[in-house]
């Protein structure tokens, strides 16, 4: 029988520019870039820093991770 895969861990990668730099609401909701939806923390961590990486130019773009399994498993 083959090995189980690890548990599902569903993260969230998102960003977009921010109205002001101490605050975390966006300037345009509709501009909101979804990255994708990750199995576990280290994929997502992975897709989060190249995204961070390549807008580092723009001072008020910023990405986040959301960590889903804890929305849809609360108590885990």
């Amino acid at each position: 029988m083959p090995d189980k895969p690890g548990k599902q861990l569903l993260h969230l990668v998102f960003g977009g520019e921010l109205e002001e730099l101490d605050k975390t609401q966006f300037r345009d909701l509709n501009e909101i870039d979804v990255v994708g939806l990750f199995p576990d923390y280290a994929s997502a961590y992975a897709a989060w820093r190249m995204k961070a990486q390549s807008s580092v130019d723009n001072a008020n773009m910023r990405y986040f991770i959301a960590h889903l399994h804890r929305l849809l498993d609360p108590a885990d």
